[in-house]
């Protein structure tokens, strides 16, 4: 899989992924944005230092997904994956744990937790972090649920969220 920072000129690109992925928009109960709303959305998105967002494709060039991240947030050493997204008909064929097993080989330093918000009520979507090893953290419903993994540890050694490994 190769991995592409956004970049502005990328928003038609966006555009067609988001067109890609009508299930997501629905599940939210909304409609797949503009090309002129996804050029502003990622505007503003490229002014935060903290966000970091990708192209994911795959080995022939073709986009399949793109994954927006922001370090630190909620909390200091937090690694927050706002959105993992891939194509509809690329769905179930192993991409989205390629681009999170990709993220987590390459977290910036002092992360200690990432963090990935579920929108909406999207069991499919809890148990594909929950397969990957992390852990549920927080309810936010009806607007999201929030699953994390400790930066550092095997899934199979992860302590509970909120228990620090060692500390009564």
């Amino acid at each position: 899989m190769n991995v592409t920072p956004l970049a502005l000129h990328h928003a038609p690109l966006l555009h067609r992924l988001y067109s890609a992925a009508p299930g997501y928009f629905a599940l939210l109960s909304t409609r797949v944005p503009t090309l002129s709303e996804v050029q502003r959305d990622l505007e503003i998105a490229l002014l935060d230092p903290r966000r970091s967002l990708s192209l994911l494709c795959d080995e022939g060039g073709e986009v399949i997904g793109s994954l927006d991240c922001k370090r630190n947030f909620p909390e200091p050493g937090d690694l927050t994956i706002n959105l993992l997204l891939i194509r509809e008909d690329r769905q179930s064929q192993g991409w989205g744990e390629r681009a999170v097993r990709h993220l987590e080989a390459r977290v910036p330093p002092g992360t200690t937790r990432i963090l990935a918000s579920v929108l909406g009520d999207n069991p499919r979507g809890a148990r594909f972090w929950e397969r990957l090893g992390y852990t549920f953290a927080l309810d936010a419903r009806p607007v999201m649920t929030w699953y994390a993994r400790p930066v550092g540890q095997p899934p199979q050694a992860q302590a509970p969220v909120g228990i620090r490994a060692g500390h009564d």
